[in-house]
C-alpha cells in the first residue's frame, strides 16, 4: 500500500516539524508507505500497530526495499536500525499529523467524494479528468477510511494542482475526523443507497446523515455537488447549508439538474453521451459501459468545472479512462484453440443492491457468443442486517430482466436469491467462494458471458482466478514459443 510522487514532499527537518518526533538522521522522502511488499525506492515507512501485525517487525524489511526512512514509535531499539528513523509517541497519530501538515500546506484544489455507490470508479474518473488540466494527487484504490485517507493525504506534495481523496465509512461518525483531515473545497456525494445498513438504526436516512458528514470540514466558500435525482438530494442540500456552504451544483436526468444528462446510447463496452454542464454542452464517449458510469461521468464533470478546469480538455481525457480492477473490468479467455472466447466481467471488489443492478444492466449488453450463455456468478452482500435476505430475493427480476440463463452463487445470503428463482435459471449455490470456483470452473464453455460480484467479505476473486485458469495452456505455449 504505496502512494507516491516523484519529488520530495517531506525531509526530516518538515516530517519532524508535524509530528513532534525526533529524526536521528537527515532524509528526504518521495512517498508514503505502510506495506513492505509495495514500497518504493524512497518512501518513508510508516511502522503502524494492526490488530495481528505490527509495522516495526518489518523495518528491517522497508530499509532492505529501498525505504529513505522510517517512522517509529519510541519503544522500538534504534540502536539497530539499517537507516534514518522518525521516533514518535504514535505512529498512526505521527500519520495523521503528516496528513493534516501536507493539507495545510497545499496550494491545489482540493475534492472529497463520498456516497453509497460509485465512489472508487468516480474518484479514478476525476483523477483522469484533473491529469489532463495539470498535476493531480488521488487516492489509490479504495483507500477511504481511518488510515487510508491520511496515508493518501499524507503524500500529498504542497504545489499539486489537484488532490482527489474518497471519503468513506460504514458507521455514523466516521467521515467527520476524515473530512476534517481532507478540509476540501469541493465535495461529491454520488447518491445514497443501501449501504452498511445493518450499523444503522435509522436506515437509509442514518446513511445520507452519515455521507453529510463531508460538509462538515468544508467552509462557507466550499462547492457542493449533490446527485438530484437521489430521493435524499433535498435532505443533503439542507445539511450542506446547514454548515453555511453557498454554492451547490446537482447532476443527473432531473430537467433542474445544473449537469444534466440531454442524450445517451448506451453499447456492450462503451456510451455516447451528449450533456449540458453548468451551462456548457459537451458531447463525449466513455469506454466504461453501463447508465451508472454516464450518471457519474456527469457529476465528475460538474466538479471539473466547479473548480475552474477547462470542460473540453476534460471531456477529451474520458478516452484514457479505465475500469477499476473489479469494478467491470473484462478479460477473454480461450477454453480451446478455435472456439469462441469467454468473457468474464470482474465486479469482484465489492456489491451492494444498487450495485447489482447496475452490474445486471451492463450484464444484459454484452451478448454471449455461439452457444454461449449468460451465468451470474454471485456471493453475499454483506451488511445489511435483518433486510438482507429479502434484500437478496430481491434481485431475481432484474437478474431474469438481464436475460440470465443460470444463477451459479454462494454464502447463506445468496441462497434466497436461489431459491427466488425458477428451477431452470438455479446453477448451483455453494457454502463458499471456494467451493463455486470449482463448480464453476466444470460448467463454463465456450462463448459464455460471465458476471462474478459480490461484497469484499464473499472473496469472488477466487472465482476469477478459477475461470482463468482455464485458458488454453497450448494457446498460451504457441503464444511464448513465438516470444
Amino acid at each position: 500500500m504505496t502512494i507516491q510522487t516523484k519529488k520530495t514532499i517531506w525531509t526530516s527537518k518538515d516530517a519532524a516539524a508535524a509530528t513532534k518526533g525526533t529524526a536521528t538522521a537527515d532524509f528526504a522522502v518521495t512517498g508514503i508507505s505502510i506495506d513492505t511488499r509495495t514500497l518504493q525506492p524512497g518512501d518513508l515507512f510508516i511502522a503502524l500497530k494492526g490488530d495481528s501485525l505490527d509495522g516495526h517487525a518489518y523495518v528491517d524489511q522497508a530499509f532492505a526495499a529501498g525505504a529513505a526512512a522510517a517512522v517509529v514509535n519510541k519503544n522500538y531499539d534504534s540502536t539497530t536500525a539499517k537507516g534514518p528513523l522518525l521516533v514518535v509517541d504514535d505512529t498512526m497519530q505521527a500519520m495523521e499529523h503528516l496528513a493534516r501538515a501536507a493539507r495545510a500546506r497545499a496550494t491545489g484544489k482540493i475534492i472529497g467524494v463520498a456516497g453509497s455507490v460509485g465512489k472508487t470508479g468516480t474518484k479514478e474518473m476525476l483523477a483522469t479528468l484533473f491529469g489532463a488540466l495539470g498535476s493531480v494527487h488521488a487516492s489509490k484504490k479504495s483507500f477511504n477510511n481511518h488510515w487510508g485517507v491520511p496515508l493518501t493525504l499524507s503524500g500529498l506534495a504542497a504545489d499539486t494542482d489537484f488532490g482527489v481523496f474518497e471519503i468513506g465509512m460504514n458507521h455514523p461518525g466516521e467521515i467527520i475526523g476524515l473530512t476534517d483531515q481532507v478540509r476540501p473545497h469541493i465535495a461529491i456525494i454520488t447518491t445514497i443507497d443501501q449501504e452498511h445498513i445493518e450499523f444503522f438504526q435509522n436506515g437509509l436516512d442514518g446513511i445520507a446523515d452519515a455521507n453529510a458528514e463531508i460538509f462538515t470540514g468544508m467552509d462557507a466558500g466550499g462547492i457542493a455537488v449533490l446527485n438530484r435525482d437521489n430521493p435524499y438530494f433535498a435532505r443533503l442540500k439542507a445539511a450542506a447549508e446547514k454548515q453555511g456552504i453557498r454554492t451547490l451544483y446537482s447532476f443527473g436526468e432531473d430537467e433542474d439538474a445544473d449537469a444534466r444528462l440531454i442524450d445517451c446510447a448506451l453499447h456492450a463496452d462503451s456510451s455516447r453521451v451528449t450533456a449540458e454542464i453548468l451551462g456548457e454542452r459537451v458531447k463525449y464517449k466513455l469506454l466504461i459501459p453501463g447508465k451508472h458510469i454516464v450518471m457519474n461521468s456527469l457529476g465528475a464533470l460538474a466538479v471539473v468545472k466547479a473548480a475552474g478546469g477547462d470542460l473540453q480538455k476534460a471531456v477529451e481525457a474520458f478516452q484514457s479512462a479505465e475500469a477499476v480492477q473489479g469494478r467491470g473490468n473484462r478479460y477473454s479467455i480461450t477454453l480451446a484453440e478455435g472456439t469462441a472466447p469467454v468473457t468474464i466481467i470482474d465486479e469482484s471488489y465489492n456489491a451492494n443492491p444498487a450495485s447489482m443492478q447496475a452490474a445486471f444492466q451492463v450484464f444484459a449488453l454484452v451478448e454471449p457468443q455461439g452457444d454461449g450463455r449468460r451465468i451470474a456468478v454471485l456471493g453475499d452482500m454483506l451488511e445489511l442486517g435483518k433486510h438482507g435476505p429479502q434484500l437478496h430475493a430481491d434481485l431475481a427480476n432484474p437478474l431474469l430482466r438481464a436475460r440470465t440463463d443460470k444463477l451459479y452463487c454462494c454464502g447463506p445470503l445468496m441462497d434466497a436469491l436461489y431459491q427466488a428463482l425458477p428451477p431452470d435459471w438455479r446453477g448451483a449455490h455453494a457454502k463458499d467462494s471456494k467451493m463455486l470456483a470449482d463448480i464453476v470452473r466444470a460448467a463454463v464453455r465456450p462463448g459464455d458471458v460471465i458476471l462474478v460480484k459480490g461484497s469484499a467479505g464473499s472473496k469472488m476473486a477466487y472465482v476469477i482466478e478459477a475461470i482463468a485458469a482455464l485458458q488454453n495452456k497450448d494457446n498460451q505455449k504457441e503464444k511464448q514459443h513465438a516470444l
